[in-house]
């Protein structure tokens, strides 16, 4: 169905930018809001539903729609000054949309194989540190993305904005530290986590069988829970004056440490 419309005060224009802003409102809801042309495709590859698509005929052609979706939609059209007090980005392109969101439980998670490769972050904070994960975790075509402990909503816009949609590129799962503990020693997961504490050179251990990275924040590193839980603890031996480093580059070499093993397996 085509609308237009014209005015901030419309329901649907006050309701785009609760879910933008409040994570409460989008907890209540069960909806989110994508921009921009690649992330609502990924989106849609990914088998999320899309309520309505919210577009700005000067900056995109209404003739792209259905095809950037493949399924009938409510496209409104909106002027470009109203356009411009509901994008979210600077450099936008002209096109919003309000999906569903989906179910994070552990439960939901499917291995493909006998021994699936998984990145696991403790409590990260900064969307930005998510996003960078989930997009080294899409390099890396992992298994899974686990975050525990979750202080940041997985649908802020900007944790699908820096993962430059690769939020819906990955399987990601939330849960207690806990929970995840459980879940992976129930599936005969061995768990490596980068710490500090009785740790080995990450380089000597062999992530050929199914494994878990573990990382934690950069501030405090991981929790004792997890610590004290892992199969070994493993360290990026550095050179300089700091002993740490973001945590989405001490992912990336763990990760990608764990592919070149498996490649030349």
């Amino acid at each position: 169905m085509q609308k237009h419309i014209s005015s901030l005060q419309n329901p649907l224009i006050k309701q785009l930018l609760l879910l933008q802003e409040k994570s409460r409102e989008r907890k209540k809801s069960g909806l989110f809001v994508v921009e921009g042309e690649r992330e609502i495709s990924l989106a849609v590859k990914a088998g999320y539903e899309l309520l309505s698509l919210i577009y700005c005929n000067e900056i995109y052609s209404e003739n792209v729609l259905m095809h950037l979706t493949g399924q009938p939609i409510d496209r409104i059209e909106v002027p470009i000054e109203i356009y411009r007090k509901i994008a979210y980005r600077e450099s936008t392109e002209g096109i919003i949309a309000i999906a569903k969101s989906k179910s994070h439980n552990l439960e939901s998670l499917f291995f493909k194989s006998e021994n699936p490769l998984i990145l696991i972050a403790e409590a990260p904070e900064k969307p930005g540190n998510i996003g960078a994960l989930l997009r080294t975790a899409d390099a890396a075509n992992l298994d899974a993305v686990i975050i525990a402990n979750p202080k940041t909503d997985l649908y802020n816009p900007n944790v699908i904005r820096s993962s430059v949609g690769c939020l819906f590129t990955n399987q990601v799962a939330t849960g207690s530290t806990q929970d995840i503990i459980s879940f992976l020693k129930e599936k005969n997961i061995a768990i490596y986590g980068a710490a500090l504490e009785a740790s080995i050179n990450y380089t000597t251990i062999d992530y050929k069988q199914a494994c878990a990275i573990v990382v934690g924040t950069e501030s405090t590193g991981l929790s004792d829970e997890w610590t004290q839980n892992t199969t070994q603890n493993v360290i990026i031996p550095m050179d300089g004056e700091i002993d740490s480093m973001n945590v989405s580059v001490a992912a990336a070499i763990l990760i990608f440490e764990a592919k070149r093993q498996r490649r030349n397996n």
